[in-house]
């Protein structure tokens, strides 16, 4: 085994602390990393304070991980020692299953193990994730890098651009649809960009006339401010597909009534009770569609990868020094981050636990 350094949560009520642990010896299908670079989720701090109670502790949070391989085992063959290389948000799967085998391994009929907080399915100890300086993964679920990939930005991708991806291209979004996207934050501004590159006429809604042209700049073609009446009325039955990126209750009903016939809402962000109750109205009357979507399969975010560096899509981020991250927590549950904190793992070199 080799220690791992990190920062884990404890418990729900405390802030996150130094922790050192051991990382397990490389399987034979298994890949070494050394972390280079780990986006700060929403879902890390959900799960720091045990909201969906499901934590346990302690916890390494991190799912958005970039790095570079150190070993390999002996069955490995995609992956050598120096390739560079990410972790998303699962780590492993049954493999056997119906939607293992389709390639979406997200939906894995046993479950999939999570990167953090899931009992390993060979040993059965605790996952962690990438607030740490390396991890160990089995090879189908590492994830190659493309080159010329800007390695820091591209680290969000693993969680929040193919969450946005992975409907977008399941429900066939492209030239000749009009997709709103629901909020602009971490999910919503990959939404726009994914959306774009896809061809689709994007408009964003906002409560904030401050994020007006912060959407603009994202490439969105119109935004609606969701909070003015008047600019709601306009576009009833006007879009397609509305994607809402939005990660607290909040009323879906006007925004169902801003679709056509036969669109389509898809809930990305909302891990949560819908309060208020949609209007049964809404979907009978219009044939709409209220749907959900998780991350994407392995092969589907390798996908996503390829098209972010031949578009030259990449999150908008704010680099963190691992020892602030409990601020940093403070801040993203303010909104007050555009769009992402990454964290450089080289700051946890002088980290003692």
């Amino acid at each position: 085994m080799s220690q791992a350094k990190s920062y884990a949560a404890f418990s729900a009520d405390k802030p996150l602390a130094p922790y050192a642990f051991d990382r397990r010896e490389p399987r034979s299908d298994d890949v070494a990393i050394d972390i280079l670079y780990c986006g700060v989720c929403h879902s890390d701090l959900h799960f720091a304070r045990n909201d969906w109670g499901m934590s346990q502790y302690p916890v390494v949070p991190g799912h958005e991980i970039v790095g570079r391989v150190t070993a390999v085992g002996e069955d490995v063959t995609r992956f050598k020692t120096g390739d560079l290389v990410g972790v998303g948000c699962m780590v492993d799967s049954c493999r056997t299953c119906s939607a293992c085998k389709d390639g979406v391994e997200q939906y894995c009929l046993e479950g999939f193990t999570m990167t953090y907080g899931s009992p390993d399915r060979q040993d059965g100890t605790l996952t962690q994730g990438g607030y740490s300086d390396s991890i160990v993964v089995s090879e189908h679920f590492v994830l190659q890098m493309p080159d010329g990939i800007d390695l820091a930005s591209a680290a969000p991708i693993l969680c929040a651009g193919i969450t946005t991806y992975s409907p977008l291209k399941h429900f066939g979004v492209g030239k000749g649809h009009k997709i709103g996207v629901i909020g602009m934050g971490g999910l919503g501004h990959m939404g726009v960009k994914l959306a774009k590159a896809l061809g689709a006429e994007v408009t964003v809604f906002t409560r904030s006339d401050a994020k007006v042209e912060e959407a603009k700049r994202n490439g969105a073609d119109h935004v609606v401010v969701s909070s003015d009446q008047a600019q709601m009325d306009a576009v009833a039955e006007t879009f397609d597909f509305m994607l809402d990126t939005v990660p607290v209750q909040h009323d879906l009903n006007p925004y169902l009534a801003s679709l056509k016939y036969n669109g389509t809402h898809i809930i990305v962000g909302l891990l949560e009770p819908i309060e208020p109750a949609i209007e049964a109205f809404n979907l009978v009357f219009k044939r709409r569609v209220v749907a959900g979507s998780l991350i994407g399969g392995i092969a589907e975010t390798e996908e996503l990868l390829a098209l972010c560096a031949e578009h030259n899509i990449t999150c908008d981020i704010e680099m963190l020094d691992i020892n602030n991250i409990n601020e940093g927590f403070e801040r993203m549950e303010k909104g007050d981050v555009r769009y992402r904190f990454v964290i450089d793992m080289a700051t946890l070199k002088n980290t003692t636990a």
